[in-house]
């Protein structure tokens, strides 16, 4: 038997959220026995973890990202024989269809403990039939989890106002975040000018630019289009040229229309780096982090830009609004308001009492209620919580044996 396995769509979000990150590490040291389960690249994932001296099996299973009803049916089979064979106590899924079809294989093989992680809600930003279908499966989801952690306060609101589960089945934990942020891999301290001075070189950003930056997928959602208008609207002049750096690339789901990128490509102000695996370098050559999504669940990239000490600028939407706190570690205007963006960006640029002060209240907030070992030691004291409910064993530090403990 298995205590806790992971169900993930891809191999990139299991390498990202689990084994980078060290939750896996922190769950197997304290006595968890675990596995994880992925589309993809799962041998990476196995790789990586191996790297930190982590043995956790991971299972290769198909998932598409889109709707595929007979792929889905044939990822559904797998995923009940596969929890056939591994018996876990506790199921965790996440990421849209792994959440929906790891859920339903889970309630279907009777685990004990079923947590839905809620990452984020994609018929935020869609509409008509397809927008009815994310929402039944979201309910769907959820009406087979025994528990549903929302990884942000405002993401809990909008699913509790769209009734996709009982107020009773969901909760937060902590201020939210499904891993938090190493503050000391974003904190450069003394290398941060070398870094800075590199990056802007390799880039082709001039040393005395001033650099605003995203990081993230380069795709509709992210506000992409409104940012390249914001940033196009403000005025650089020879004594404080404006410069948008963009870590990230273009993806083939949500496409950018061939318009945007060809903006894109031939601003001679606009760098783009493509995909980049460890952004703490990048994050030493802005001056202020822009983050104009539309709809996240947590993003970790505005708390990576505060731990890097940077201010950040965004749209007021769902998860945002939980990374940044409006008028004390950013600026959140109205969504799809490119005209505001642009404002809060100039207001920021021209104000370096207000960015300073943004900027050191960042790092604090990071530091205190985000840094990965908080939120892991919550995830341990959750799972503990669920088995006492379910009446099963809560593994133990050391001996790898488990205890009872009173329900």
């Amino acid at each position: 038997m298995t205590d806790l396995l992971y169900i993930t769509t891809d191999a990139m979000t299991a390498r990202t959220f689990l084994a980078r990150t060290g939750q896996l590490r922190f769950l197997v040291d304290a006595g968890y026995d675990c596995a994880v389960a992925c589309g993809g690249d799962a041998e990476s994932v196995a790789a990586e973890l191996s790297d930190q001296g982590v043995d956790v099996p991971v299972e290769p299973v198909a998932i598409a990202r889109e709707i595929r009803p007979f792929a889905d049916a044939r990822s559904l089979v797998a995923l009940v024989r596969l929890l056939r064979r591994v018996r876990p106590t506790i199921v965790n899924a996440s990421t849209p269809k792994a959440g929906l079809l790891g859920m339903i294989a889970a309630a279907v093989c009777r685990v004990p403990v079923r947590v839905y992680l809620l990452r984020g809600l994609r018929h935020e930003t869609t509409g008509g039939l397809k927008r009815r279908i994310l929402m039944l499966c979201e309910w769907i989801a959820s009406a087979c989890a025994t528990q549903v952690i929302s990884v942000s306060p405002s993401l809990q609101d909008v699913y509790l106002s769209q009734r996709l589960c009982p107020p009773n089945k969901i909760r937060v934990l902590g201020g939210g975040s499904s891993n938090g942020v190493n503050v000391d891999r974003f904190d450069l301290a003394d290398e941060r000018a070398v870094v800075r001075k590199q990056v802007r070189g390799d880039a082709g950003i001039p040393d005395d630019a001033f650099t605003l930056g995203f990081v993230g997928r380069l795709t509709v959602d992210k506000g992409i289009a409104d940012l390249l208008d914001a940033f196009e609207a403000i005025p650089s002049t020879p004594d404080r040229p404006l410069h948008l750096l963009l870590v990230g690339d273009y993806e083939d789901g949500d496409a950018l229309d061939r318009s945007l990128r060809d903006r894109i490509e031939r601003h001679p102000r606009i760098h783009r780096t493509g995909f980049v695996a460890a952004t703490e370098r990048y994050y030493a050559a802005m001056d202020l982090f822009v983050f104009p999504s539309y709809r996240e669940g947590f993003p970790n990239a505005p708390l990576e830009a505060a731990a890097a000490g940077l201010a950040t600028v965004g749209f007021d939407a769902t998860g945002t609004r939980d990374a940044v706190v409006d008028g004390e570690t950013g600026t959140l205007v109205r969504p799809h308001n490119a005209a505001g963006l642009s404002e809060a960006i100039e207001t920021l640029v021209a104000d370096d009492l207000k960015r300073t002060r943004y900027e050191r209240a960042g790092v604090a907030r990071v530091r205190e209620s985000f840094r990965p070992q908080t939120i892991f030691a919550l995830w341990r004291i959750e799972y503990a919580r669920l088995l006492n409910r379910a009446g099963h064993a809560v593994p133990q530090r050391g001996d790898g044996q488990s205890v009872r403990r009173a329900a």
